[in-house]
């Protein structure tokens, strides 16, 4: 028992691990998290709904979208993004790991008979012929990737974007960093049985690196049949970070705000958005 009390509570080195594919396409958890991105009161899974109304009543008006932009969303989830792009007439991709979440968006998209390519697929593998107007990655999904993983996205951003379009993302700030701690907790069936069908005590450890402005939320979940775990990582930016880091990828970005929704920027939010295009 001390020995896996151990390996529950070790510290990994910053993005050792990746559990993506567990955490979108395991059967119950996925289940689960289309749940969450459906329900319009909380902002879990996917934003509430008055928040993703209003964001995309300023997208449409900001990006001026209409039947002649093309627009591909990285992370699409169940389409409640790209649903309403592409009422508004814009030609849309939506690309999204999870099997589960792309099946409800064609469904969506078939009930409301709208023209939407979704593509099942880990957006890092993604690539088009198609030249985008404007790239979307919504919810701070950017800062859930290593280092590298966000090179390879971006180089892949490039290449997919037009000359003169535009890419518009969100990533947790460093205030919001600032008053995340390390904790440690055990419960049974957490989050009202979010893990899995089966009975199971689930152990959650927060880990900050200062160093690296990460925190990493590490769960463990102990089944009768098995031990597994879940490893969600977040970097924290500041404007001085994110700049560089887009620069050192191609980028040049030109508009701040403290949300998606257009709000202004402000460096005590819990959130910076961006507007970025590329670098000459």
């Amino acid at each position: 028992m001390y020995n896996e009390l151990n390996k529950i509570y070790a510290r990994p080195k910053p993005y050792e691990c990746y559990t993506a594919e567990t955490l979108w396409n395991d059967e119950h958890i996925s289940r689960r998290m289309l749940e969450l991105h459906l329900n319009e009161e909380v902002d879990l899974a996917s934003r509430n709904r008055v928040f993703v109304d209003r964001s995309l009543a300023w997208m449409i008006e900001h990006f001026d979208i209409g039947s002649s932009t093309r627009i591909a969303d990285f992370g699409c989830g169940p389409g409640l993004y790209t649903t309403a792009l592409a009422e508004a007439g814009a030609s849309i991709t939506g690309i999204d790991f999870s099997a589960r979440s792309i099946r409800y968006a064609r469904e969506v998209a078939d009930r409301k008979r709208l023209t939407i390519d979704y593509v099942q697929q880990n957006y890092l593998d993604f690539e088009s012929e198609q030249r985008y107007d404007l790239i979307t990655m919504i919810y701070c999904d950017f800062c859930a990737l290593s280092p590298a993983q966000r090179s390879t996205l971006l180089a892949s951003f490039r290449r997919q974007l037009d000359n003169e379009g535009a890419l518009l993302l969100d990533v947790c700030s460093l205030a919001a960093f600032e008053k995340r701690s390390e904790t440690g907790t055990c419960e049974h069936l957490q989050l009202d049985g979010f893990w899995s069908a089966q009975d199971y005590f689930a152990f959650a450890n927060t880990f900050k690196y200062q160093e690296e402005n990460v925190v990493l939320d590490k769960y463990t979940i102990v089944e009768a049949a098995r031990t597994w775990q879940v490893y969600n990582w977040l970097q924290y930016y500041d404007r001085q970070s994110l700049t560089a880091e887009f620069a050192e990828n191609g980028f040049r970005i030109e508009e701040w705000y403290a949300n998606i929704s257009g709000a202004p920027y402000c460096r005590d939010a819990p959130e910076i958005a961006v507007v970025a295009r590329k670098a000459s």
